[in-house]
C-alpha cells in the first residue's frame, strides 16, 4: 500500500508554519483586509525571523523559494538519494499552513516572494549566491497579456556591460515592498518567445518606477503593484540563466519557473481550502449537523452530504499537489502535474469557500467570521501563474502529445 504520511522532517517544518500562521497572520487578518495598503507591522517579526532561519539552515517558512538555497552549489546528491522528500515537498507544506493563516500576509513574507523561486528555478550557481537572500517579486504580466506569458513586449537591449529594460509591467505581487524584482522581457524581438529572458532588478534601480497599487478583491494585506521600466540599467550579468538565444529550444528556461511556483500556489488554495472547511464543519456542528464517514452520504443532510463531497475534493487537490513537488524533489519532469494541481487545486479553491459561505448562510456572508474572505481571496489562487483555462490547455497538450501551435 501507498503510505501517504509525511516524514518527520516535514512535520516539524509544517508544525513551525502553522504556528507562524495562528500566532501571527489569523490574529491579524481581518485587520490588513479592512487596511489595504496599510505596511503589516508583523512582517517586521517575521524578517527576523526568516532571517534566523536561513542562517541555521532551516526551511524557508513561507515556501517561496522553490527549496533550492544558496549554499547548494554544484551538489547533486539529491539526484543520487532517489526518492526524497526535500526542498519542494517542504517549501509545499509551508506554504500550505501559512496560506491557512492567511494568504495575502502569506505573499508579503518579507525575502519569501515569488520572484525567489523564479531564481532558485533558473538562477546559475553563482547568481544564487548572489541573490540567494534577497527579496523578490515577480514581473510578467503586461497591459496587453495575462496567461500568454510568449507575449512579453518588455525589452531588453544590451549596452555594453549592462542591459537597458523599457516597458510596463502590472499586478507585481510584493511589488513595492521586495528589494529585487525578477522581470521577463525579450533580448531580440525577431527570434519571438525564444529571446524571451527574466533578469533580476534592484527595486531602488534607476528607471524603476512604482507608479500605482492596485485596489483589489481579495489577499489585500498584500501589495500588487503597477511598475514601469524607463531605460532601466542593470549589470550585464543579472540575466538569469544563460544569455544565448536558442530558438530550438524555446523559452523552456524560463517557463521552468512555472514548475515550481504552481505546486506553491495550489498550496495555497489547498490552505485557504483547509481554513474553510474547518470553519464550516464548526459552524454545522453548532447547527446540530452531524457528518458521519459511516453513513452513505445520500442518507446523511443534505450540508453533511456536501461537505464531504467538498471534503474529497479537497484531498483531490492536496494529493495531486504532493505529487508535483515530489517530482521536482526527485528530478522527475513535472509540467504535466505542476499544471493540473494548480487547475485542480484553484477550483476546488473557489468552489469550497464559496460553499462554505453559502452552506453558513447569513453567518458566512458576514464579516464574523473569515469565510467570506477567503472566498474573495481564493479567487486570486484560480488566476495567477496561469488561468484554470490555460492549465487545462497545458494538461491537454502534455496527454495528447501536442504542440502549442497544433493545440491552441
Amino acid at each position: 500500500m501507498i503510505n501517504l504520511e509525511l516524514p518527520k522532517k516535514l512535520r516539524a517544518s509544517a508544525n513551525q508554519a502553522h504556528q507562524v500562521a495562528a500566532e501571527i497572520f489569523r490574529p491579524a487578518s481581518r485587520k490588513y483586509d479592512l487596511a489595504e495598503h496599510d505596511y503589516p507591522v508583523e512582517l517586521d517579526t517575521m524578517a527576523a525571523m526568516v532571517e534566523g532561519l536561513s542562517d541555521s539552515g532551516s526551511q524557508d517558512v513561507s515556501g517561496a523559494t522553490g527549496g533550492r538555497k544558496a549554499n547548494e552549489g554544484d551538489n547533486h546528491a539529491t539526484e543520487l538519494l532517489g526518492n526524497t522528500n526535500g526542498g519542494n515537498m517542504s517549501a509545499l507544506m509551508n506554504a500550505l499552513e501559512t496560506s491557512w493563516g492567511d494568504v495575502g500576509l502569506m505573499l508579503s513574507i518579507p525575502y519569501q516572494g515569488l520572484g525567489n523561486a523564479a531564481i532558485a528555478a533558473v538562477a546559475t550557481d553563482e547568481q544564487l549566491s548572489r541573490f540567494g537572500k534577497v527579496w523578490a517579486a515577480m514581473a510578467i504580466t503586461e497591459p496587453s497579456f495575462g496567461s500568454d506569458s510568449a507575449a512579453v513586449t518588455a525589452t531588453a537591449t544590451l549596452d555594453g556591460d549592462e542591459w537597458v529594460l523599457n516597458g510596463t509591467k502590472i499586478f507585481v505581487t510584493a511589488g513595492s515592498r521586495a528589494t529585487h524584482i525578477v522581470v521577463w522581457a525579450s533580448v531580440d524581438k525577431t527570434k519571438g518567445r525564444a529571446a524571451i529572458k527574466s533578469f533580476v532588478v534592484p527595486r531602488d534601480a534607476k528607471g524603476l518606477t512604482v507608479s500605482r497599487l492596485e485596489h483589489k478583491l481579495g489577499i489585500k494585506a498584500s501589495d500588487t503593484a503597477e511598475i514601469r521600466f524607463e531605460d532601466c540599467r542593470i549589470p550585464k550579468d543579472n540575466i538569469l540563466g544563460s544569455p544565448e538565444v536558442n530558438v530550438e529550444k524555446g523559452f523552456a528556461g524560463v517557463m521552468q519557473t512555472f514548475d515550481n511556483t504552481r505546486p506553491l500556489v495550489a498550496g495555497m488554495a489547498v490552505g485557504v481550502g483547509r481554513a474553510a472547511l474547518e470553519e464550516l464543519r464548526t459552524i454545522l456542528t453548532d447547527a446540530g449537523i452531524e457528518i458521519s464517514y459511516d453513513i452513505p452520504a445520500n442518507n446523511q443532510h443534505a450540508a453533511a452530504a456536501e461537505y464531504l463531497r467538498l471534503e474529497a475534493d479537497w484531498e483531490a487537490a492536496y494529493l495531486l499537489s504532493l505529487r508535483a513537488a515530489w517530482m521536482a524533489d526527485n528530478k522527475k519532469p513535472n509540467s504535466l502535474e505542476a499544471s493540473m494541481s494548480k487547475a485542480k487545486a484553484g477550483r476546488m479553491g473557489t468552489d469550497v469557500t464559496l460553499k462554505a459561505v453559502e452552506l453558513a448562510g447569513p453567518l458566512g456572508f458576514s464579516q464574523r467570521t473569515l469565510l467570506e474572505k477567503w472566498s474573495r481571496d481564493s479567487k486570486i489562487l484560480d488566476i495567477f501563474e496561469g488561468t484554470q483555462q490555460i492549465q487545462q490547455l497545458i494538461v491537454a497538450r502534455r496527454v495528447l502529445g501536442l504542440s502549442s501551435d497544433k493545440l491552441k
